[in-house]
């Protein structure tokens, strides 16, 4: 298939998108149906040509240049201007959601962190798309049992819809694409089911269709090749975080969601890479846990909005090194330092002994860490500039200016804690690859 056609194919698959859209707020009037069919109706039928594109683009870029041009449609849609007519049909529910963007941002990451192997892009996708609309449509036709998730509610009944529907895409799957002993399938098709339902059950504003397929893409990546035993131990450690959580969250003055959603990241944090590089990312939840108790900000989710971020910029350091081909560790590993120091800033309220002392362990502990990494992984070092100056920015910032943290804490430091570690990841990219190319010229 030649560039021109791949490009008109792309395009006409978002006027499809459209048209799609407007057939289904169409049926919508006629039919009576609600906000919440409406929006469900729209991610099957995204969702399930999310799982053609493997077949439909020969290439891979064009899939690339789909999502960003369906991701900038579902920004349009969300204008004042169309938000009553055909951006209705996502936008409808009364709830704060996004997730239209989420669902076209995890097809992409999914798209591209899967690389060659089909497995782990269309039982992560199929699962997003027929699981998650089976819950929900059983959980509002059904559900008589419910559950708080921040400002909104889950049913048990579609929970337990969810279990059996994913399970069976999981058989599915596993039978056609892949060749493990039939315990192995089992016990993962199990994991799966419990791992993502769970997921499910505790997302919210629409961050189960980011947090859903790359949290069992990552999963499976990780434990696809183990044995019987290290699955069942996982499977066992899991339940007894869980447990822990509950008790330990309590006495933190969380709340049982929040509790665990903390242990889901916790869990992913492990999955997505090795011990030593997680333990930064857990200490911007305990550091934060420690602003929100000592200096409390005005936003009404907090312990879900620290557990976005992170989730985010832990996704996004990931792809981003495996889109270019350069491995983003020790900047991922930057961005967290530098995160927690700005809670910790927060919380300590100016005690400039207890801030040096905080800012050397941090510095120490992200140091111990890229000695621990493998040689590849270690490209760009040494960064020790680079992190004395985000450790600076992080601490000056939020003490001379703490009152711009009252409000948008989290994503406030999250972009200044991002800000230095991308500039200079670009610049050393650009810088190595610009490198290569001249030493291949003068060859």
């Amino acid at each position: 298939m030649t560039i021109l056609m791949q490009i008109l194919l792309a395009a006409g698959s978002v006027l499809a998108l459209l048209g799609v859209m407007m057939v289904i707020r169409h049926l919508a009037k006629a039919a009576g149906l609600n906000a919440e069919v409406q929006r469900k109706l729209m991610h099957v039928s995204t969702g399930l040509f999310a799982l053609l594109l493997p077949w439909i683009f020969p290439d891979r870029w064009p899939v690339y240049m789909l999502i960003a041009a369906t991701m900038l449609v579902m920004l349009v849609l969300r204008l004042p201007r169309f938000s009553k007519g055909l951006g209705a049909t996502l936008h409808g529910v009364e709830r704060t959601s996004y997730g239209d963007f989420l669902l076209a941002l995890s097809v992409g990451l999914c798209f591209l962190l899967a690389g060659d192997n089909l497995l782990f892009y269309i039982l992560p996708i199929a699962v997003l798309t027929l699981a998650d609309a089976a819950a929900a449509l059983a959980g509002t036709a059904y559900g008589t049992r419910r559950f708080i998730v921040e400002d909104g509610e889950k049913s048990v009944e579609g929970s337990v819809v969810f279990f059996v529907v994913t399970m069976l895409i999981a058989i599915v799957c596993f039978l056609f694409m892949a060749a493990l002993p039939p315990a192995n399938t089992l016990m993962l098709c199990v994991m799966v089911a419990a791992f993502g339902t769970l997921v499910e059950a505790q997302s919210w504003r629409g961050f189960d269709n980011l947090f859903l397929p790359l949290g069992l893409l990552i999963f499976l990546s990780v434990h696809f090749d183990s044995s019987l035993i290290e699955l069942a131990t996982i499977a066992l450690v899991f339940l007894a975080s869980l447990g822990g959580f509950s008790i330990l969250g309590a006495r933190l003055g969380l709340t049982k969601h929040a509790t665990r959603v903390y242990v889901i990241t916790v869990f992913l944090l492990l999955a997505v890479t090795a011990l030593q590089n997680a333990v930064l990312p857990i200490l911007v939840l305990a550091t934060h846990l420690w602003a929100r108790v000592s200096t409390p900000c005005d936003s009404k989710y907090p312990d879900l909005d620290v557990v976005a971020s992170l989730g985010l910029f832990s996704f996004g350091w990931l792809a981003l090194g495996n889109a270019t081909g350069w491995n983003a560790v020790s900047f991922y590993g930057l961005s967290a330092m530098g995160l927690a120091m700005g809670f910790s800033v927060l919380a300590l309220r100016g005690k400039i002994l207890a801030i040096l002392v905080v800012a050397t362990t941090l510095f120490l502990i992200r140091h111990f860490a890229n000695t621990l990494n493998p040689e590849p992984a270690r490209w760009a070092e040494p960064l020790t500039i680079l992190a004395l100056l985000s450790l600076i920015c992080m601490t000056a910032v939020p003490w001379i200016r703490s009152q711009w943290f009252k409000k948008d804490r989290v994503l406030r430091l999250t972009v200044l804690a991002l800000a230095l570690p991308l500039i200079y990841y670009a610049y050393s990219v650009a810088g190595s690859i610009g490198a290569g190319f001249f030493a291949g010229v003068a060859s």
